[in-house]
């Protein structure tokens, strides 16, 4: 059986042990533990392998950031940062037909701004939102999926730990991401206020009305949600300033949420212990995950399957967009499986390398303008030849003046080189945000998706059918968000 052979068994096995209920972390490790000894027919490999992964997984500083987004997720849930978020945006909204449904969303991207979790996010907004959409005669279905749409929010609006990740296993800047993600995640916002606004119209007797508050009942409400913004503020503007790296960015807003709790009185010794047993238990089954997906893939690495696979697809001859949508197709049917950063982890090492192949024309306006002056200054006849380049490198070495044409080709060769980089940098940052969302819509996704059971689970008096039926519209908002992108690189990456 060759290695090829043995790394596409590979899959089948692992599926196999999923489905079983095996932890994901501890199935990918099993795998690759056995693919090891069935490729050198010995433990000699598996375990240097094993010694080698521990070491530089668990030994990531960068990986640190984890359980500090997760700290700071608990610590504002404590000092009643998603209460004072839903109140606010109510205040304002409220007396709009639909408007605490859109409230409850916007409550979910702010939460979402200091927890970096969808299933977090869903969780604890439902407790918040839940009742007052209730009260105010929202039927059971529109509600529950209100809210599980809205729990999407908190993996997309930076900080995000399923980005963090992202940015660690195809090596791109963080920041870039997290600025990358902004613009997405507020079409999100605004996408899920659309279909509330569509949905109330066609069903106008599953939503209330509550009454419009007084203009200092609001200002009173938009004052408690200060904290919020300062702690958002002070870790993201520090990043994008240079101030602290990610990671300290994360313990920064740990320590400023960690405060705001203790002045809201939401922090004590006991919840203080809580929530770091909790982060702690959380941040072990991220890295068991992490750890899992770098050993299974380190042998796949051997088995060839991702080079092959990237190879086969450049010679079909398909198009670049058409590779990507079938990939895009792949990640939302899986995404009603597997959570998020489950799927990250154990595909992006398979189909980036193959998505980085393809040129999509993803050039940074700086090297287009690099471009640009290059070819007003060299002479157009000219071909950058690998004779040209021979003689450029013979009249470096030995201390003779440059041509003009020598010049020139140098230029041109820089220049291309830029564009390349720009465009393999570009072309990993969409790809991650447009990953991140199609895998998002598939926790919404009828019938498993993930955020849909979470929040039923916490309305049991509501048919899980009749979520279904609501949020198809959310669903659709998603899908039409993800055509925008892929037609429209330009919305993510402008900002870079």
């Amino acid at each position: 059986m060759s290695d090829f052979a043995i790394g596409v068994a590979s899959f089948p096995a692992l599926l196999l042990l999923i489905f079983m209920r095996v932890p994901i972390g501890l199935a990918m490790f099993l795998v690759g533990l056995f693919g090891y000894i069935f490729l050198n027919g010995d433990t000699t490999i598996a375990l240097a392998r094993l010694k080698n992964e521990t070491f530089s997984t668990f030994g990531n500083y960068s990986l640190s950031i984890v359980p500090m987004f997760l700290l700071m997720g608990h610590f504002a849930t404590l000092g009643g940062m998603s209460q004072a978020l839903f109140k606010a945006a109510e205040s304002f909204l409220g007396h709009r037909k639909g408007g605490v449904a859109m409230a409850a969303i916007g409550a979910c991207a702010g939460f979402g701004a200091i927890c970096g979790s969808s299933l977090a996010t869903a969780a604890t907004m439902s407790r918040v939102a839940l009742p007052e959409l209730k009260r105010y005669g929202y039927s059971g279905g529109f509600s529950t999926a209100t809210l599980a749409a809205g729990g999407t929010l908190g993996i997309l609006i930076p900080p995000s730990v399923v980005l963090v990740i992202y940015a660690i296993i195809t090596e791109q800047n963080i920041a870039k991401l997290f600025l990358a993600a902004f613009i997405p995640g507020a079409l999100a916002a605004l996408g899920y206020c659309l279909a509330i606004s569509v949905y109330v119209r066609v069903f106008p007797g599953r939503a209330g009305v509550r009454e419009r508050m007084p203009m200092a009942e609001r200002f009173q409400a938009l004052v408690k949600v200060w904290p919020v913004l300062l702690v958002f503020g002070l870790v993201v503007g520090g990043i994008y300033a240079g101030w602290f790296t990610p990671t300290e960015g994360a313990a920064v807003g740990a320590l400023g949420t960690a405060t705001i709790a203790w002045f809201n009185r939401g922090l004590n010794k006991s919840t203080l212990v809580e929530s770091f047993f909790t982060t702690a238990r959380s941040s072990a089954l991220i890295f068991l995950i992490v750890f899992g997906a770098a050993y299974y893939n380190g042998f796949l690495g051997l088995t060839q399957v991702p080079q092959e696979l990237s190879a086969w697809v450049v010679d079909q001859g398909y198009s670049p967009y058409t590779i990507l949508i079938l990939i895009l197709v792949f990640y939302l049917l899986m995404g009603c499986f597997m959570d998020s950063l489950s799927m990250i982890l154990l595909t992006v090492p398979i189909f980036f390398p193959v998505v980085a192949s393809l040129d999509f024309g993803l050039v940074s306006w700086e090297a287009m303008q690099a471009a640009e002056a290059v070819k007003a200054m060299a002479d157009p006849a000219l071909q950058v030849s690998s004779e040209m380049l021979a003689s450029i490198n013979q009249s470096i070495a030995e201390g003779v003046a440059l041509s003009r044409e020598q010049m020139n080709a140098i230029g041109i060769n820089v220049t291309k080189g830029m564009a390349n980089r720009a465009a393999m940098e570009h072309t990993a940052i969409w790809f991650g945000i447009l990953v991140l969302i199609v895998v998002e819509v598939g926790l919404i996704t009828p019938p498993v998706g993930m955020n849909l059971f979470i929040i039923n689970a916490m309305d049991k008096q509501t048919p899980m059918v009749e979520t279904y039926k609501a949020v198809v519209f959310f669903v659709a908002s998603d899908l039409v968000r993800v055509v925008l992108l892929i037609l429209f690189p330009a919305i993510v990456l402008f900002v870079l």
